[in-house]
């Protein structure tokens, strides 16, 4: 058995005992073990498993009763986790993570070596799934922080701080905790979009010793009444793109920007502000590296600061004068809470704790029909496609039947949601603002594209090439007229589009209505929808008005 398998090994050589944590079990099906009776005593084995392992039960899926691996094709092995996860939430638990892996056999009867869920049936799967005591997060105890500011001005840094309550070296040590490609570590630069995670219980804030280890995450999502989720952006001008993506693309209750101290506002921190405010996003401003500078510099800076949200209409609030509480209280679009912060001395921090611990949900709404736009995908053995991305309205399920799409051609996919994770936790459900991967079934990785939005199976999408929309050049060298081809960023879609504003043209500060129309493919997007648009040094927002079905 090869290295990577040695979960597998140590819950088979420890054995199904009576008394001990450890079961095994071939697969489960809703129809056999969820029935009248059998439910009830399953549950109640599995609370004596997790009992036996103060407060964690290992379940081996895919081995005989004594150990043998057997292996079942990935269908019965989702369905297995399923039943799983019910007889967990029956018993007072949750899964909290599933290692799976790829084993020699029939599969359980599979044949086919091309599933179009982009699995490998010739074979079959056996998994390992830890189960914990107590229930899964409440919705509303989940807010999501979107963090922007310009390079070197310490949002990583302080990210990793709060997440780990580890006071930085000084080098942005801590900054590592979120840098995920080598590449992002060897230059100190962040290149892409990274998720840290903390949270808080009756005794305080929870937090991740190792942000590296999926377990540490999962532990967190557990033992939190109230957790924030950071979608850390970068401040690089060449990828402000992969800003806008992550300000505009994900379902945020606040922005959190970051002013440097010894450097100051820059053309990068107006611009990101600009971003923040325009998509109406309640946000905090935090003055970093307060302890590279004197009280002087750092109270110039404050006023720069003050000065710039006045110049938009925003009205500043000083947390050191005000308080945490007035903050909480008075943040919204137009009221902006700022405060000093150092990730050296921890000056500011306790602060911020007491103020993400404080700040009520935003993000919604809850109800209505499930939506979410893909972030990204990737593909897990044995499992398939994975979408990724923050849920726009509504829930989803384990085993709900959904529409993926629109395709190239404007179609949509029908495919099934095999399981959801959140922070490598595993859970049955998601709503409106969770952060999400959802596996599905009836699609390869492939063809999962960013931009695509999964839907219930019976709604009737109409994916349009051309929208109608209210805009705001907010820097532009002349002006915009018909034919301007900047990218446009709308929920996660960036797509090159063409404008055609209504009056010929459109000049720097100027608001006006255009058509606008995405110039490859068509996409999915509505009414009241807000955008940024950006190419060179021209950058613009908007909100579609209406929308034209595709031809």
């Amino acid at each position: 058995m090869s290295p990577d398998r040695a979960v597998l090994r140590r819950a088979i050589e420890r054995g199904e005992r009576e008394g001990g944590s450890v079961e095994f079990k071939e697969r489960l099906t809703k129809d056999l073990h969820l029935a009248d009776g059998r439910r009830e005593s399953l549950a109640a084995q599995l609370r004596h498993r997790v009992l036996s392992g103060d407060g964690e039960a290992t379940y081996v899926v895919g081995v005989t009763d004594d150990g043998g691996i057997a292996g079942v094709h990935p269908d019965a092995f989702s369905e297995s986790m399923d039943v799983l996860s019910l007889l967990a939430e029956e018993a007072g638990a949750h899964i909290e993570s599933v290692e799976t892996w790829g084993v020699d056999g029939p599969g359980d009867g599979a044949t086919d070596r091309d599933d179009p869920d982009g699995t490998d049936d010739r074979g079959g799967i056996v998994g390992v799934a830890t189960v914990r005591e107590g229930a899964v997060l409440d919705d509303d105890e989940h807010i999501v922080v979107g963090t922007a500011g310009h390079v070197d001005h310490g949002k990583s840094t302080l990210v990793g701080s709060l997440v780990t309550g580890q006071s930085d070296d000084g080098e942005g040590g801590t900054r590592s905790y979120l840098d995920v490609q080598p590449h992002e570590v060897e230059r100190g630069l962040s290149a892409d979009l990274s998720y840290g995670v903390y949270g808080f219980d009756e005794d305080g804030p929870v937090r991740m010793d190792n942000p590296h280890r999926k377990g540490d995450r999962a532990r967190v999502v557990e033992e939190a009444d109230r957790l924030v989720s950071f979608v850390d952006t970068v401040g690089h001008e060449p990828w402000l793109r992969t800003t806008i993506r992550g300000l505009v693309g994900q379902k945020l209750d606040y922005g959190l920007l970051t002013v440097a101290a010894d450097d100051g506002p820059t053309k990068t921190t107006r611009e990101h502000l600009g971003i923040l405010l325009a998509t109406d996003l309640p946000t905090v401003v935090a003055i970093t590296k307060a302890d590279l500078v004197d009280e002087e510099r750092l109270a110039a800076v404050e006023r720069e600061v003050e000065r710039q949200l006045r110049e938009v209409d925003r009205t500043p609030l000083r947390v050191d004068r005000h308080g945490v509480a007035a903050a909480a209280e008075e943040i919204d679009e137009t009221v902006v809470p700022t405060l000093a912060t150092s990730a050296v001395t921890g000056a500011g921090l306790d602060d911020l704790d007491d103020l993400f611990e404080r700040l009520p949900k935003t993000a919604g709404p809850a109800d209505g029909e499930f939506a979410m736009y893909v972030d990204r995908s990737y593909n897990v053995t044995g499992v398939g496609a994975v979408a990724s991305g923050t849920v726009k309205s509504g829930r989803v399920e384990a085993g709900d039947e959904l529409l993926l799409g629109p395709m190239q051609d404007g179609t949509f996919r029908d495919v099934e949601v095999r399981s959801i994770e959140m922070h490598y936790h595993r859970v049955d459900q998601a709503r409106a603002g969770r952060i999400v991967g959802i596996a599905l079934k009836g699609v390869r990785e492939a063809d999962v594209e960013r931009g695509m939005v999964l839907l219930p199976r019976e709604a009737d999408p109409t994916p349009v090439r051309e929208f109608e929309a209210e805009v705001m050049v907010l820097n532009h060298p002349t002006r915009i007229g018909d034919g301007y081809e900047p990218v446009v960023h709308v929920e996660t879609i960036s797509e090159a589009a063409t404008f055609y504003p209504d009056e010929g043209r459109l000049l720097p500060g100027d608001t006006g209505d255009a058509t606008i129309r995405f110039k490859f493919r068509p996409y999915l997007v509505e009414a009241g929808q807000r955008f940024v648009f950006r190419e060179g040094r021209s950058k613009g927002v908007g909100t579609i008005t209406d929308v034209t079905p595709a031809e």
